[in-house]
């Protein structure tokens, strides 16, 4: 007769041992590397975990930093709408390795503080708190630019130059000199555009004969009106006005020398306007509000932008 087979009972402590050696050799190992040879910057020794699991080494740094008795260090960007918050924001976060930057060409001027930012000499720093502003354009001085060059009707033409009245400006001393020598034009005075926008409502209806330039670098266009009779009426057209118009909310006027156009045709007048360098003259504002927040701040200021 076979033997039957015997099952045989195991211990309880026997259990115990097998499940502790299994926990045993599935735990994670610390084990203290030495870094001679592997480069700059490194400790002389660092603590790894290895998993025997998956045979691989893993960092404690993590999980060290977790448990560090210290506060939270400031990070993200705050965004300012006006210069003043921006200084404030600035002065109220910065430190000795604070630094701004500053983006003055159009489009898309904008100043950047780098509240924990690198100094030369000294530890690495993430750079990542940081205060923007991004100079936020007035509706006025995006109404400009956007009918620069374009030609309107004289329907239109007047009631804009109506409406932006306000941003009109009367000629430095200086500003005449420069700008008549240069266009050879004659400047007009906030009141000469007032006037000719008037003008040109009385005239809307009529048909436009001619246009004539004058020796004084002014120009005339006449207007025959037909149930008149075919009588003409001139107008003086200026050739130059200012504006002043702060470009940014809360901001600065700046001043633009703008040309004044018109073409006739076919008995009909299209008139347009054409903005001298205003990139230039908005780029000379933006510069000076640089520097005006580094006074104001304490800062060094650099033109450009921070690492990302």
């Amino acid at each position: 007769m076979a033997d039957k087979q015997q099952n045989v009972p195991i211990e309880p402590h026997a259990i115990e041992l097998v499940t502790a050696l299994a926990k045993q050799a599935a735990a994670p190992e610390i084990l203290i590397l030495d870094t001679v040879g592997l480069g700059d910057d490194l400790p002389e020794k660092i603590p790894v975990a290895f998993d025997r699991v998956t045979s691989s080494f893993k960092s404690l740094k993590g999980l060290v930093q977790e448990f560090r008795d210290v506060k939270a260090r400031r990070k993200g960007t705050a965004r300012a709408e006006t210069l003043e918050s921006f200084i404030a924001l600035i002065d109220r976060h910065k430190d000795a390795q604070s630094a701004l930057f500053g983006k003055c060409a159009w489009p898309e001027p904008k100043l950047t503080a780098v509240l924990n930012y690198n100094a030369a000499n000294a530890d690495v720093r993430p750079a990542d708190h940081r205060i923007i502003y991004a100079f936020p354009l007035t509706e006025e001085f995006k109404a400009w630019v956007g009918a620069n060059a374009k030609p309107m009707e004289q329907e239109v033409f007047a009631a804009f130059l109506e409406e932006h009245a306000a941003e009109l400006a009367a000629p430095t001393d200086g500003e005449v000199s420069e700008y008549e020598r240069l266009f050879n034009e004659k400047m007009a005075t906030p009141s000469d555009v007032v006037a000719l926008s008037r003008y040109l409502e009385v005239f809307v209806a009529a048909r436009a004969k001619q246009g004539i330039r004058l020796q004084t670098g002014e120009r005339t266009v006449e207007f025959a009106e037909e149930h008149q009779n075919a009588k003409g009426e001139a107008i003086t057209v200026p050739g130059i006005f200012m504006l002043s118009v702060p470009a940014f909310v809360d901001g600065e006027v700046v001043r633009i020398p703008a040309r004044l156009r018109y073409r006739v045709a076919g008995g009909k007048v299209m008139w347009f306007y054409q903005l001298y360098r205003w990139e230039f003259f908005l780029r000379e504002q933006v510069e000076s509000d640089l520097e005006t927040v580094a006074k104001a701040t304490g800062l060094p200021a650099f033109e450009g932008a921070p690492e990302q």
